[in-house]
C-alpha cells in the first residue's frame, strides 16, 4: 500500500499553505508535490521528506530513521528522502516548516537539472527533398 487516501487527504490538508499540494503514484510509492515540486514521498502511509546537502543539518531528527530506499540489482539504493518523525502529525505549524525545507531542496534540485540538461536541437524548417521514384 502506498498511502491511504484519508492519509494522503491529511497531508493535501496540512500542507495548503505552502501551496497547491498533489499526491500523484510513481514508483510504487506517491510523490508529494507543492507546485510542480516533488517535495517528498510517502510509501505506507510513511512520509518522507526531501533531503541534500543543504537542509540535511535542519533534519537530523530523521537522520535516525532509514532513508527511502529501493532494491536494485540485489542491493538497496538510498534515495535523498528522510522520514518524517511521527511526532510532526501532531504539531501542524512544525510539520509546515519541515515541508517548507524540504521545498527549498525540491526547488534546488528543479532549477540543477535545468541548469545541467543537454541542449535540445531544433529540427530544421526546410522541407525534405523529395524522392523521385524509379519508372
Amino acid at each position: 500500500m502506498v498511502a491511504g487516501d484519508s492519509f494522503a487527504e491529511f497531508l493535501r490538508e496540512q500542507l495548503a499553505p505552502l501551496g497547491h499540494i498533489t499526491i500523484r503514484r510513481m514508483f510504487g510509492k506517491a510523490g508529494v508535490f507543492c507546485d510542480g515540486l516533488m517535495l517528498g514521498m510517502l510509501a505506507d502511509d510513511t512520509l518522507y521528506f526531501r533531503v541534500d546537502d543543504r537542509n540535511r543539518a535542519a533534519f537530523a531528527e530523521a537522520a535516525s530513521f532509514p532513508p527511502l530506499n529501493y532494491q536494485s540489482r540485489g542491493r538497496s539504493i538510498d534515495l535523498s528522502f528522510w522520514r518524517a518523525p511521527d511526532r510532526l502529525f501532531d504539531e501542524p505549524e512544525e510539520l509546515v516548516r519541515w515541508a517548507r525545507v524540504a521545498l527549498e531542496a525540491a526547488r534546488r534540485v528543479a532549477a540543477k537539472r535545468k541548469r545541467t540538461k543537454p541542449g535540445r536541437k531544433v529540427a530544421s524548417r526546410e522541407p525534405l527533398p523529395r524522392s523521385r521514384s524509379r519508372k
